[in-house]
C-alpha cells in the first residue's frame, strides 16, 4: 500500500474543488493541519491521514462501502445441520466456507480447511456443523469502508455485514477482488 504524498492531497482536493477548510471539516481535522500536511511541514499520524484520505474519496464518490461490495443473500448453515449437509451446500454453491447461523444471526464460520481437519473420525458426515466450526466471526455495518474490511479479513475469512440489525450480506477475499478489477 501506498501513501499519498503531501502533494497527492493536495492535488486531489484541488481537483474537487475543496478548500482547505471544507477538507478540515469533512475529515474532522483543523485546517492548519491540512495546511502543514500539504506543505509537508508536518507527517501525520497514519488514523489522521486515513481520515483525510476516507473524505477526499467521499467527496470524489470513489469511497466502497461494505454494502457496495456485500455478496447477498447470506448463504449459511445452521449449528445443528451436518457436515455432509455443510459439504453440500458448499459444492452446490460454489463456496469454500459459510457462516454458521442461528435464529437469523451469525455464530461461526465453517469451511472446508475446517472439515477437513476432522480427518478420519467415523462417520464425520454425521458431525453437527457446532462441532467443527470455528466461533470467531466478524461482523461490521453496511457504511464500512474497504480500508476497514480489508482490516478485518487480514485476521478472518469473511465478514457478515449487519444493517438495523439484520445480517445482509457477507464479504471475502473474493469480494474485494472482483470489485477491484
Amino acid at each position: 500500500m501506498e501513501l499519498p504524498t503531501p502533494e497527492d492531497l493536495r492535488e486531489y482536493r484541488n481537483d474537487l474543488d475543496l478548500t482547505q477548510s471544507e477538507l478540515a471539516d469533512m475529515a474532522e481535522v483543523s485546517q492548519p493541519l491540512i495546511a502543514r500536511i500539504e506543505g509537508g511541514d508536518v507527517d501525520p499520524r497514519l488514523s489522521t491521514l486515513g481520515r483525510i484520505v476516507t473524505a477526499l474519496n467521499e467527496a470524489g464518490g470513489s469511497l466502497r462501502r461494505a454494502e457496495d461490495i456485500m455478496h447477498s443473500p447470506v448463504v449459511g448453515i445452521a449449528p445443528d445441520d451436518s457436515v455432509r449437509e455443510s459439504i453440500e451446500r458448499m459444492s452446490e454453491e460454489g463456496y469454500s466456507q459459510l457462516p454458521v447461523i442461528r435464529d437469523g444471526y451469525p455464530v461461526g464460520i465453517v469451511s472446508n480447511t475446517d472439515i477437513r481437519r476432522i480427518g478420519d473420525d467415523a462417520s464425520p458426515g454425521d458431525l453437527p456443523i457446532a462441532d467443527v466450526m470455528r466461533e470467531s466471526i466478524t461482523t461490521v455495518t453496511t457504511d464500512a469502508t474497504l480500508n476497514e474490511i480489508d482490516t478485518h479479513l487480514n485476521h478472518h475469512d469473511a465478514i457478515i455485514v449487519i444493517d438495523n440489525g439484520e445480517m445482509a450480506g457477507i464479504i471475502t477475499e473474493a469480494d474485494i477482488a472482483v470489485h477491484m478489477s
